[in-house]
C-alpha cells in the first residue's frame, strides 16, 4: 500500500501495525472503525449498541437500498457510524465511530439517530461520549431527512452539556459539511489528527463566494488549531491516554 505522501509503498501488516500510520513520514492514513476499537478499547471490553437500526429510504430515492448493501459487504458495518459502550484503563466510556468507506461517512436518519441516542444514554448513565467523526457531510439520498440529523445531534449534545457530562470529539480527515456544522464541533475537548480535513464546504467554493486565494493548508488540522478551531492534534499512538487524562480530568467518569 502507498503512503500518499512520501510515496513510499508498505506492507498492509506493517501499516496496520503502526495504526495505519506511515512509518516513513508519519501520514495518518484512513482506518476503518473496528480497527480503532482495537487500540482504543480494552481488551474485549467493547460492546456495540443500536446495530439493528436500519434506514428505510425514505423519500423512495431509486438504487439507495442497493448502495448501502454494497456499503454493508464492503465495510462489514450496518451504517456509517459503529457505536458501542466500553471502558479505557478501567473508566466506563460511550464511543461512536464514523466510517468514511461507509458511503463517504455521511450522515443520514440512522447515523443521526445513533449518534443521539449514544448521547442521551450518557446523559441518562453519566459516562463520557467519546465520537470520532469523518464524513462528506448530509446523505443526499435522503434529502430533508438527513438535514434533520444536523439540529437531532445537536439537541443531544446540548443535553450532554445540561447534564455536566463530558463530550470529546476527534476530527479524522475527512470531516466536512453537516457533520462539522453539527455535534463535531460541539465537543468539550474537540482534537483533531494530524493534516485532517477539517471544513465545511470545498476550497474552490470557498474561493468563489469570497473571491479571495485561500491560505497554504487552509482547512488542514494545524491551521485550524492555530485559528482555535481545535484543541489538540493527536496522534494515533496517544490517543487512548489522552482520553484517559481527558476523562480523569472531567471528573473520572462521573458515574
Amino acid at each position: 500500500m502507498e503512503c500518499p505522501h512520501c510515496k513510499i509503498n508498505h506492507e498492509e501488516r506493517v501499516l496496520k501495525q503502526n495504526l495505519m500510520t506511515c512509518p516513513e513520514c508519519g501520514t495518518h492514513l484512513r482506518m476503518d472503525a473496528q480497527e480503532r476499537v482495537g487500540y482504543l478499547a480494552d481488551p474485549d471490553s467493547f460492546v456495540e449498541l443500536y446495530q439493528t437500526l436500519q434506514s428505510n429510504n425514505p423519500i423512495e430515492m431509486d438504487g439507495y437500498q442497493e448502495k448501502i448493501e454494497q456499503a454493508q459487504a464492503k465495510t462489514a458495518l450496518q451504517e456509517a457510524i459503529l457505536t458501542g459502550e466500553c471502558t479505557m484503563e478501567g473508566y466506563k466510556v460511550l464511543l461512536g465511530i464514523m466510517s468514511f468507506s461507509f458511503m463517504g461517512g455521511s450522515m443520514g436518519s440512522v447515523v443521526g439517530e445513533k449518534i443521539s441516542r449514544l448521547m442521551l444514554k450518557g446523559t441518562e448513565e453519566r459516562k463520557p461520549v467519546i465520537i470520532y467523526a469523518t464524513s462528506g457531510g448530509a446523505r443526499m439520498q435522503e434529502g430533508l431527512f438527513s438535514l434533520m440529523q444536523m439540529a437531532k445531534t445537536s439537541s443531544a449534545a446540548a443535553e450532554l452539556d445540561r447534564a455536566g457530562v463530558p463530550f470529546f470529539v476527534m476530527l479524522c480527515d475527512p470531516t466536512t459539511g453537516g457533520v462539522t456544522a453539527s455535534f463535531a464541533m460541539l465537543g468539550d475537548v474537540i482534537c483533531a489528527e494530524p493534516a485532517a480535513l477539517i471544513g465545511f464546504a470545498g476550497p474552490r467554493v470557498i474561493e468563489g463566494t469570497i473571491r479571495q486565494q485561500l491560505p497554504e493548508g487552509f482547512q488542514r488540522a494545524e491551521f485550524q488549531l492555530k485559528k482555535g478551531f481545535v484543541d489538540a492534534i493527536v496522534p494515533r499512538s496517544e490517543q487512548k491516554a489522552f482520553w484517559v487524562q481527558m476523562i480523569k480530568a472531567h471528573g473520572g467518569g462521573i458515574q
